[in-house]
């Protein structure tokens, strides 16, 4: 669904480009992706005043700016950068710009209705539950993942107080909604030396790093909260088709395949979230080599819901790299075999991890879900450049 909000930005981002006459003298080939997005993060840098352009760009090597994501809250971690809604309408709509040059138009309407869910949160007209992240569950006792919900659960202790305060029965109060979301460069945006935006806010932590002619995503959190709302008196559902993908792809499973991918035992949130970088878990569930062709192909077209939130170039070149060790990728379930159930499921190959995780910290814990896209061999895009 595209949006009159979508239909305004894109109507911004051309005219953006027909002032690049106007912009500051920059070395480009004009047939790169990077160089088109540096293009629109130079229009958007020249709408800023000094003390706004010393906020926004921080060195590319910074490695404490560049592990400031989360899917908390920005009242819980403070995001550096500049917060939209601190922008005037000019300089917003050249951020939103930045964005959609470096997304897919699917993977910008994604972000858009994860943006406005956190509005409906906000106002409290999505139904949502109770504000604030979900709390980190057991996993399986003992193990790392049981660890990794745990440091969930306790950063979403303290957030869960402020919401709970803020939201006063209704609404989720002024850590939320659209105003609450800040972009970020390490580096300066270039058509050949390596930079990386960072966008992000509560449930959404983009970080989309250029190299030349290649790009990445990786380590993102997407998230919605709540999962379902009406907007321009539509439903809006932003992880939609990965309940839908995931859920026919489970259905195909005759009981031996069943029976190997599900888990015995239930997993209440990321394993691998937000906060840890660099650690990995055992592959579990059933590997594609025991699924048929055509499952396969439904697990690579799950896949493509977060690859594909990058520019089609991009996304096409890590969809291939993911097709070529199909054989070697997993997929695990765990929850009920309903599709409007609560269930989780994780996708890990050796270039990617996936996971989708509702949440139970009160309410519809399908209307509150969590996700994290990594790949181990190329976290931030480190093997196009030398940490």
């Amino acid at each position: 669904m595209i949006t009159k909000t979508i239909r305004r930005l894109t109507f911004l981002l051309v005219a953006a480009c027909l002032c690049v006459s106007s912009l500051k003298p920059i070395a480009l080939a004009a047939d790169t992706q990077a160089a088109a997005v540096a293009v629109a993060a130079r229009n958007f840098l020249d709408k800023l005043d000094d003390s706004q352009r010393g906020k926004v760009v921080f060195d590319f090597k910074d490695a404490e700016q560049r592990k400031r994501w989360s899917n908390l809250p920005v009242s819980s971690v403070p995001r550096a950068g500049l917060r939209l809604g601190d922008l005037t309408q000019p300089q917003r709509e050249a951020a939103m710009a930045v964005l959609k040059s470096a997304l897919s138009p699917q993977g910008f309407e994604k972000v858009i209705h994860i943006v406005e869910a956190d509005e409906a949160l906000r106002s409290g007209a999505g139904g949502g539950g109770k504000a604030g992240p979900g709390k980190g569950g057991d996993g399986k006792a003992g193990d790392d993942k049981a660890k990794g919900d745990k440091a969930q659960g306790d950063k979403a202790k303290g957030d869960k107080a402020k919401a709970d305060k803020n939201k006063g029965g209704k609404g989720g109060g002024a850590s939320f909604g659209r105003d609450n979301y800040f972009i970020s460069f390490l580096g300066q945006p270039s058509a050949s030396e390596p930079f990386m935006i960072q966008f992000g806010g509560h449930h959404l932590g983009l970080n989309i790093t250029f190299a030349g002619e290649h790009g990445t995503l990786v380590p993102s959190h997407t998230g919605a909260q709540p999962a379902r709302f009406e907007l321009e008196g539509k439903t809006v559902r932003p992880l939609g088709r990965e309940v839908d993908k995931a859920y026919a792809l489970y259905s195909s499973l005759d009981d031996a395949q069943r029976k190997q991918a599900t888990l015995g035992f239930e997993m209440r949130d990321l394993a691998l979230g937000p906060g840890r970088d660099g650690q990995m878990i055992e592959p579990e569930g059933i590997i594609a080599s025991n699924l048929t062709e055509k499952q396969r192909e439904m697990l690579i077209d799950l896949t493509s819901e977060w690859t594909g939130i990058m520019h089609e170039a991009a996304a096409a070149a890590k969809l291939a790299e993911i097709k070529k060790n199909i054989a070697d990728t997993w997929f695990a379930w765990s929850g009920p075999p309903e599709k409007s159930a609560a269930f989780y499921f994780r996708i890990h190959g050796p270039s990617v991890f996936i996971e989708f995780a509702p949440q139970r910290l009160g309410g519809d814990p399908t209307n509150h879900i969590h996700t994290i896209y990594r790949d181990p061999t190329n976290e931030y895009g480190k093997k196009w450049w030398k940490p």
